[in-house]
């Protein structure tokens, strides 16, 4: 038998919850106004449909482009399969929860979607870590960067990354952090579980990555000035204008996944630090507005290397095309003989050292 509590929140929507001590998610209920399920739905249909369709791009692009089958787009194709794996199966989910106005799919389904959501997350941003630190390298230490970055080395490093999230995630299902919340429809990381744990996810998911992802792009930044003001070391390969479109693009990639996930992530740290005073202040607009804007992220990255990296938006091209003519799993687009002689890249040496011009 549970015990129910049911509290009024009245944050620009009257809200009435039921919260229940029962382990079952479908006993957590809520009631708003249909507007606001509507919107709810709407916006992650959305994040859905341009998440699958955007990173299925990505990994196409690259298996399809031999240019783009380089060691730093590895780590580009593993954040699309971060990114892809949300859409697949957790946001499906929190969409039949928004519908049906609570959570009717069991706690078996409650677990593996908040688990795969948690390997979706820091799935994420350790490899836009490990991104960074590939063109911190690529640029800054470019006479090591072809036997730090080799093939087989590449792929260990992708490895690497995967591994660390997996074990990064097991403890939420020791902590009992893993819950459904009736007011974001998910289940999903449960703030209040633990405040000692909470406080380490925030440092080390979120806070770390982003000073090491901070650190390395500052370090490119001052190089690309030093560049252009021509003060930097003659040691030092030049940066192609094609170098630097590709850090910028990685660049917007990491800004936009910190802008995302700053507020839901610095909200975590404010109720883990003193919850009896913060939690009272916490808007339910702004703690909705928080995890949507998060969810949001999974379907930006694909768009971002559309805008920004002409290699992507050619390929993209030609993959809409290809699927217009059945032809995308049997044609190389990299091995079209025009395109081949518009494309071919001359080779730029400074110090015995070729500047790869290719990579995202």
């Amino acid at each position: 038998m549970s015990v129910c509590v049911q509290t009024g929140v009245t944050h620009l929507t009257p809200l009435t919850i039921t919260q229940c001590s029962s382990p079952d998610p479908s006993d957590a209920v809520l009631n708003r106004p249909p507007w606001v399920t509507t919107t709810l739905g709407s916006f992650l249909i959305f994040t859905i449909v341009v998440d699958i369709l955007g990173n299925l791009l990505v990994i196409f692009s690259v298996y399809r482009n031999k240019k783009l089958r380089n060691a730093g787009n590895i780590f580009v194709v593993s954040l699309a399969v971060a990114d892809l794996v949300v859409a697949i199966y957790p946001y499906p989910l929190v969409l039949t929860s928004i519908f049906h106005n609570g959570w009717n799919l069991g706690n078996v389904h409650c677990q593996i979607s908040g688990f795969v959501m948690g390997v979706s997350v820091i799935g994420s941003i350790f490899n836009i870590t490990g991104i960074a630190i590939n063109r911190y390298c690529y640029i800054c230490h470019s006479l090591k960067y072809d036997k730090l970055y080799s093939d087989k080395n590449s792929v260990c490093y992708v490895m690497l990354i995967w591994a660390l999230t997996v074990v990064a995630i097991v403890p939420n299902l020791f902590v009992g952090s893993l819950q459904y919340d009736p007011r974001i429809y998910s289940c999903t990381f449960e703030q209040s579980a633990s405040s000692a744990y909470t406080i380490a996810v925030v440092f080390f998911h979120f806070i770390l990555p982003i000073m090491i992802v901070t650190y390395c792009y500052l370090r490119i930044w001052i190089l690309v000035i030093q560049v252009r003001r021509r003060v930097k070391p003659d040691n030092r390969p030049k940066l192609t204008p094609h170098d630097v479109r590709n850090f910028v693009t990685m660049f917007v990639v990491f800004v936009l996944f910190a802008v995302c996930w700053a507020p839901l992530n610095f909200i975590g740290l404010a109720v883990a630090i003193k919850p009896e005073v913060v939690v009272p202040l916490i808007p339910e607009w702004l703690f909705v507005a928080s995890y949507f804007m998060a969810y949001f992220n999974s379907c930006l990255n694909a768009i971002v290397y559309g805008v920004l990296n002409q290699n992507f938006r050619r390929e993209y091209k030609r993959i809409v095309v290809s699927v217009c003519t059945a032809r995308i799993f049997f044609q190389d687009s990299s091995n079209d003989a025009g395109e081949r002689l518009k494309s071919k890249p001359s080779p730029l040496m400074t110090n015995n050292n070729q500047v790869k011009v290719d990579s995202v």
